[in-house]
């Protein structure tokens, strides 16, 4: 079979999306919060920067989970470990939607988040060590498109859902869909174990993927991916919902169109970032630009605070698409390394998307304290600057095929 055949055939294409699905209920579960944090604060007794810490714990779980989820990717598969995830992801959210108190909702939210780690990075590695590294950076951008449309639940459908039936109904939706992916999962996706060394212990396996994050290779990447997916994440996960609320004035349903439309953009990027990668290649100035771009159009709209909402919407989209170049981190990573410690890199790189994330959210909850909502979206928005410069000042992998 050739190259071509086999990317479009249903024996890839099949278990690719099944494992997206994954990606798809990591996205909404961790955006939940922002269409639901009056009330989600209100029924736990915390303050809006309580709430941010408490989901914060979703993020550094998620990040702490890179190391031993690199390894187990490269010494057992992509089928054992992703039926796993999909287990505690479940078990997460059960906890979560009958948690009483914010000890038994951050217990949730760890769950979650170790269970969401390795969501993306199943198919990613599944994709990547079938294709070649120039294919692969089309597919990077797909898969992350299937996986964003989670988004879009926890936008316009979730506000009808909490409004009406409260903010556990989404959580238990959440179960539901993690059980029928699982059992596809379990039904469609196949592999030939990975090669393994004896030789090799696990402790060696997990030093290597915390030194690849170092790396001259992976450095600059790093450095641009710790802000990168924060600045989705603060803004899509968090603090979106009430900047659209209590700034500009929304009804939750309102801020959930709102959310919707923008969340398009978050699936229409990612496929056209793989698709300018595959035909224009230079990802690394693709990677710069897009980053600079988003931030600029994040500052504005904080400056446009005062103007309608429609400001926003149309800002957030713009955003939406500029920063979706994100997923090409992931196929200059593939090509740094060699096939065998592809789950390892990959999962340096998702460690720093995940690391940055729950630092950044961590400081933005006493900026609001200090600054209101805008500041804390703005501490996003200065850290992606800031990683970017970094990335271009790096020397970095260059682009294969």
């Amino acid at each position: 079979m050739t190259e071509g055949t086999r990317e479009a055939s249903a024996a890839l294409v099949v278990p690719l999306l099944v494992l997206a699905l994954g990606h798809v209920l990591s996205n909404a579960v961790r955006t939940l919060p922002a269409i639901a944090a009056d009330v989600l604060a209100r029924d736990l007794g915390v303050t809006a920067e309580g709430l941010a810490t408490l989901t914060g714990g979703f993020l550094f779980a998620f990040a702490f989970g890179q190391v031993p989820l690199g390894v187990a990717l490269d010494r057992w598969g992509v089928r054992p470990v992703s039926l796993t995830l999909f287990a505690l992801v479940c078990a997460g959210t059960a906890v979560a939607a009958i948690a009483p108190g914010p000890w038994s909702f951050l217990l949730a939210q760890v769950t979650m988040g170790l269970g969401c780690s390795g969501m993306l990075l199943c198919p990613m590695t599944y994709a990547a060590r079938i294709l070649t590294p120039a294919r692969f950076g089309l597919w990077s951008g797909l898969l992350q498109a299937v996986g964003n449309t989670g988004m879009l639940l926890s936008a316009s459908p979730l506000a009808w859902l909490v409004e009406t039936h409260g903010w556990r109904a989404g959580f238990w939706a959440s179960t539901g869909f993690g059980l029928v992916a699982m059992a596809l999962v379990f039904a469609t996706v196949r592999e030939r174990p990975p090669p393994r060394d004896p030789t090799r212990t696990l402790l060696r396996d997990a030093r290597e993927t915390l030194a690849l994050s170092v790396s001259p290779a992976l450095r600059g990447v790093v450095a641009l991916t710790f802000a990168s997916f924060a600045v989705v994440m603060g803004i899509r996960g968090l603090w979106g919902g009430p900047w659209l609320m209590e700034v500009k004035g929304l009804t939750r349903i309102e801020a959930g169109h709102v959310l919707f439309v923008a969340t398009l953009s978050l699936i229409i990027g990612p496929a056209m970032a793989g698709v300018l990668d595959r035909h224009l290649g230079h990802r690394r100035a693709v990677l710069a630009i897009g980053h600079l771009v988003a931030a600029a159009l994040i500052f504005a709209m904080l400056a446009a605070a005062r103007l309608p909402a429609g400001i926003d919407l149309a800002l957030l989209f713009a955003f939406g698409l500029a920063v979706s170049v994100q997923p090409l981190s992931f196929a200059l990573a593939r090509g740094a390394v060699p096939a065998a410690q592809t789950g390892r890199a990959l999962a340096a790189v998702n460690l720093s998307f995940f690391g940055g994330a729950a630092v950044l959210q961590a400081a933005s909850g006493p900026a609001a304290a200090w600054g209101g909502i805008g500041a804390a979206i703005a501490v996003f928005a200065g850290a992606v600057v800031i990683g970017t410069l970094l990335f271009l000042a790096m020397p970095g992998p260059r682009p294969n095929g």
